[in-house]
C-alpha cells in the first residue's frame, strides 16, 4: 500500500511539472508553486517505506561484504600461489639436490675404483721393480761369493805354492850344504 502512495506522489510531482507554465522569455523553463512541490516531496519522504532505508544499509552493506570478500579471496588466492611455487621450488630443489647427490656418489664411486685400480697397478710394478732388485743383487752377491771364492782359492794356492817354493828353495839350500 505505501508503494502506490508512493507511485502516486511520483506522478502527482511529475504532472504538476509538466503542466507548470513557462515564463514569457524564459520558454525553457517551468514555474512550480514551491510550497506544494516541497510538500509533496515531504509525503514522498514520509511514505517512502523504512524497509527502502534497509533496502539501502544492506545493499551498502553487501557491497562492502563483496569487496572484503574479493580482498580475502584475492589474498587467499596469492598466499597458495606463493605456496605453490614455494613447494614446486622446494621440490624441484630436492630432486635437483638428489641428482647431484647421486652424480656425487656415482663420480666418487668412479674415482675410488680408478685409485683402486692405480694404486694396485702400482704397487704391483714397484715389487715387481723390488723383486728384480733384490734378485739382481742376490745374483751379484752369489757372483761376489764365486769371485770371492775363486780369488781366495787363487789366494791360497799362491801362498801354498809360496811356501811350497820357499820350503824347496830351504830343502835345496839346506840339501847343498849337507852335501
Amino acid at each position: 500500500m505505501a508503494n502506490n502512495d508512493v507511485n502516486r506522489l511520483i506522478d502527482m510531482l511529475y504532472e504538476k511539472i509538466e503542466d507548470a507554465k513557462a515564463p514569457a522569455l524564459k520558454p525553457g523553463m517551468s514555474m512550480v508553486d514551491r510550497d506544494e512541490t516541497l510538500d509533496l516531496l515531504d509525503e514522498l519522504r514520509a511514505q517512502l517505506p523504512i524497509e527502502m532505508k534497509r533496502a539501502q544499509e544492506l545493499l551498502a552493506a553487501r557491497e562492502k561484504f563483496v569487496e572484503d570478500a574479493k580482498r580475502d579471496v584475492d589474498r587467499m588466492m596469492r598466499q597458495a600461489d606463493l605456496e605453490a611455487k614455494a613447494k614446486v621450488s622446494d621440490s624441484e630443489v630436492l630432486t635437483a639436490a638428489k641428482q647431484k647427490a647421486q652424480s656425487m656418489i656415482a663420480h666418487a664411486e668412479d674415482r675410488c675404483r680408478q685409485m683402486y685400480q692405480v694404486t694396485n697397478e702400482y704397487t704391483e710394478d714397484a715389487l715387481s721393480r723390488t723383486e728384480e732388485a733384490v734378485q739382481m743383487a742376490l745374483d751379484e752377491v752369489k757372483q761376489s761369493r764365486v769371485r770371492f771364492r775363486s780369488a781366495s782359492s787363487a789366494k791360497m794356492q799362491e801362498q801354498r805354492d809360496k811356501l811350497a817354493g820357499k820350503l824347496e828353495t830351504e830343502e835345496s839350500g839346506s840339501g847343498e850344504s849337507n852335501n
